[in-house]
């Protein structure tokens, strides 16, 4: 079973688009990204839910119930969430050290985001990191010395999506099998904040890509997934994944509201 939408993929101009994030004194300079709109059939993941696995994907789907009840009080989110998702990613990966370091909320709920400080649902195919950006993110986070020691050994940036507060009905995440991203088409993307620059990819269309979302998606679910693997050896290094109009959405749905939390994984 599967769905028709369109799905916006980055243009490759020849020019590193770039975006100020957070720094309205520079945005001025901003350089943005050119998108187009593509039709594409992206399958319903639910009858295949137990398929999906990090190497061979590039994700996986989860019944994963929190017990955090309020994802915008920041101490349930310190003293509780982080736990439940390194455990949860250390199970998956076989990791021997998972560090929780970012937690980004968002919806499209206008109301909602001006009182918890969110942001909007990104209508554009990408993958959070770059090689060069996953291994300064490493260096930004441990200390020097452990920093260079861990870049000599396996590492990966691990993600987790989930909805909260209520069932996703509208913008939700579809997210492509790992397998069906060729080699090429990336786009990389300077996120400059005031005191970092990041980079992501864009991605380009490529008709082979393969498409998956889980309709109706609960708080109790989660999906998991890579952003970066410095080994290629052990399956699929990365995915794309985008927000998307659902067109089954309801009109009187719910804007979505979800957290996206982010992992350094190391392995000995």
């Amino acid at each position: 079973m599967h769905i028709e939408a369109d799905l916006n993929y980055v243009i490759d101009t020849g020019e590193t688009p770039i975006i100020y994030v957070d720094w309205p004194e520079e945005e001025h300079k901003a350089r943005p990204p050119t998108y187009e709109a593509h039709r594409c059939l992206i399958e319903n993941g639910r009858p295949h839910q137990n398929e999906f696995s990090l190497p061979t994907h590039g994700f996986t789907f989860l019944y994963h119930p929190s017990k955090v009840r309020n994802f915008y009080d920041a101490d349930s989110i310190t003293n509780v969430y982080d736990a439940e998702v390194a455990e949860l990613i250390k199970s998956q990966t076989g990791a021997s050290k998972v560090l929780v370091f970012d937690h980004t909320f968002r919806t499209a709920n206008q109301t909602v985001a001006n009182q918890n400080n969110t942001r909007g649902p990104v209508k554009a195919a990408h993958n959070d990191y770059t090689d060069r950006s996953a291994r300064q993110r490493l260096r930004d986070i441990l200390p020097t010395n452990e920093a260079e020691e861990c870049l000599k050994r396996r590492f990966s940036i691990v993600q987790t999506w989930r909805p909260i507060r209520h069932p996703v009905q509208a913008e939700p995440l579809a997210i492509c099998d790992g397998r069906t991203i060729p080699n090429r088409g990336f786009v990389p993307i300077q996120r400059r904040y005031s005191h970092r620059t990041a980079e992501t990819y864009h991605i380009s269309y490529h008709p082979d890509h393969l498409w998956y979302y889980f309709p109706d998606m609960t708080p109790d679910e989660v999906i998991v997934f890579k952003v970066f693997d410095s080994d290629h050896s052990k399956g699929v290094p990365f995915t794309a994944h985008t927000a998307f109009d659902d067109p089954n959405t309801p009109i009187d749905a719910r804007r979505r509201e979800s957290v996206e939390s982010r992992a350094l994984v190391l392995f000995e």
